[in-house]
């Protein structure tokens, strides 16, 4: 173990210590998490107040330092637990998923080396899985059992995970202590709901501890010639390429994280994934890491974004429903996450993290802004699994020339779907871990998954307002730039969200036109 480069990478982040090969806790986190474990008449831990006495306690044995605490931790822990939980709420906390939660922890050690055994054994086409820092400009792949994460959330909750050096690799936030600090320095309802989300969460794993995998990836267009991959693209390329429009849907009501197509659903992402998640945000991407916590595990390992990147996430179960948006966004109870999962016991969730330019003002109609920002979303819908379908179209790699193929005839021709191989994905005490691991290798020997990117022909875009409201983008200029984006990257249609914003009321009707003018196929 102690030569694993992934392990290495990440292990400065991490509460446990190594040695002979052996991951652990130190003695007295152990008997602290034995004493949790056996509830609260052995622990005392029975109040908010005594949980983050508790939390202190474990911080000590590790050597980490309360000065790296938010001042009012301590009282947005009392606060929400003694006093905004119901007293059936409270004990239920207490009694039943705290301990849970101490013996997930108690476990955690030996969940993380099942995790580092199993990703040498799951290697696919030479893809390293497992958990390290994905650093900028580094593409690769991370691949971790729901269980894993839940873990990795507990350590969260409980801020276990060390912070010193994580403003060095500009990592953002992963322990709760700001999002409870917050409740008590300025409390709304907004922020309440969105503890009440994250508690729900652990309410029901360990009701009931999901057995499937998430992937996060970060994608990369390199700023110059690499083998296997297309570049960066050059104005060039752009005013070039005569590649068909898509398919365009525009929906006037309703919510991305509801559609029900095979689609990569768009995170109008922070250049540090999760953005205000864990502070006092709560727009699209905040909403969507409280509905769906298994995004949070993205913020322990993923550094910033460049420009010339994006984050993809697949298998991110929902778990909570709610109302309301910003200051109105409301918990209202449990959701059940009906998506099939795919060959690596995913769910067919997946989310694409793009930041948009905050404030722009007049520069995003300039060729520097316009390229950055279309570039941005092409690197978050191209699939690099269709990367030799795409490389027949172009020469160079896709960004010298970008002749079209004549055999290309229109956005859902026959040509173009000819174009794209046909691949179809199945669905689906030894730990859950490795039972579940286990399983996803014989899934991917018996149906011949070809990466961990592998996707269907039929996934297309599902959006909306990027980088429009507080990041102050012209949404008219936004829907453009997703649609010649997801374009080119020869996605079979993009359904656009416009959450009623009244400069894209008459969208529907554009689009309309297009088509009565045969400019667009239906």
């Amino acid at each position: 173990m102690e030569s694993r480069e992934d392990l290495n990478s990440i292990l400065p982040y991490l509460p446990l210590v190594m040695r002979s090969s052996t991951l652990f806790w130190p003695s007295q986190v152990v008997e602290a998490l034995k004493a949790m474990a056996r509830g609260p008449l052995h622990s005392r831990v029975d109040s908010g107040e005594l949980l983050f006495l508790a939390i202190s306690d474990l911080r000590h044995s590790l050597s980490l330092s309360n000065h790296h605490f938010a001042p009012s931790f301590p009282q947005g822990y009392a606060l929400f637990f003694d006093e905004l939980m119901s007293r059936e709420e409270s004990t239920k906390w207490f009694e039943e998923v705290v301990p849970a939660l101490a013996d997930l922890l108690l476990r955690f050690p030996s969940l993380l080396q099942t995790h580092y055994q199993t990703a040498d054994i799951a290697h696919i086409n030479g893809v390293n899985t497992g958990l390290r820092l994905l650093r900028s400009q580094e593409p690769g792949i991370v691949f971790l059992s729901q269980e894993l994460i839940g873990a990795l959330l507990g350590c969260s909750l409980f801020c276990l995970f060390p912070v010193t050096d994580r403003g060095v690799e500009h990592l953002p936030t992963i322990n709760f202590d700001h999002l409870f600090a917050s409740l008590y320095d300025n409390y709304n309802e907004k922020q309440e709901n969105k503890i009440r989300c994250i508690i729900h969460y652990f309410e029901r794993i360990f009701s009931h501890m999901p057995i499937g995998f998430v992937s996060f990836e970060r994608k990369v267009l390199p700023l110059e010639h690499l083998p296997q991959c297309i570049p960066y693209p050059k104005a060039e390329f752009w005013s070039n390429s005569v590649i068909p429009l898509c398919c365009f849907e525009v929906q006037n009501s309703g919510l991305i994280e509801d559609q029900s197509s095979e689609a990569l659903e768009v995170d109008f992402a922070n250049k540090f994934i999760g953005g205000g998640a864990l502070h006092r945000g709560c727009v699209q991407e905040e909403i969507r890491f409280m509905i769906n916590p298994e995004l949070i595990a993205s913020m322990l390992f993923l550094p910033s974004m460049a420009d010339n990147e994006a984050i993809e996430i697949i298998g991110a179960e929902r778990f909570s429903s709610y109302t309301g948006y910003a200051s109105s966004f409301h918990f209202t109870g449990d959701y059940v996450d009906k998506k099939d999962v795919d060959c690596f016991g995913r769910r067919k969730t997946r989310i694409i993290a793009i930041d948009a330019l905050c404030s722009p003002r007049m520069r995003q109609y300039k060729q520097e802004c316009l390229l950055r920002e279309t570039n941005k979303a092409f690197c978050g819908f191209f699939a690099q699994s269709k990367y030799q379908q795409y490389k027949r179209l172009f020469p160079e790699n896709g960004c010298s020339g970008a002749q079209l193929d004549q055999n290309i005839e229109d956005p859902i021709g026959r040509s173009r779907s000819n174009l794209l191989s046909h691949e179809n994905a199945s669905t689906s005490d030894e730990t859950t871990e490795e039972k579940s691991v286990n399983q996803v290798i014989r899934n991917f020997e018996e149906t011949g998954c070809e990466s961990l990117g592998h996707e269907d022909n039929n996934v297309g875009i599902v959006t909306g307002n990027w980088g429009c409201g507080a990041f102050g983008g012209d949404p008219e200029l936004k829907t453009i730039i997703q649609w010649l984006a997801a374009s080119q990257a020869l996605r079979p249609f993009i359904s656009y969200y416009t959450f009623g914003l009244d400069e894209l009321q008459n969208l529907d009707q554009v689009f309309t036109v297009l088509y009565m003018l045969k400019v667009l196929h239906r």
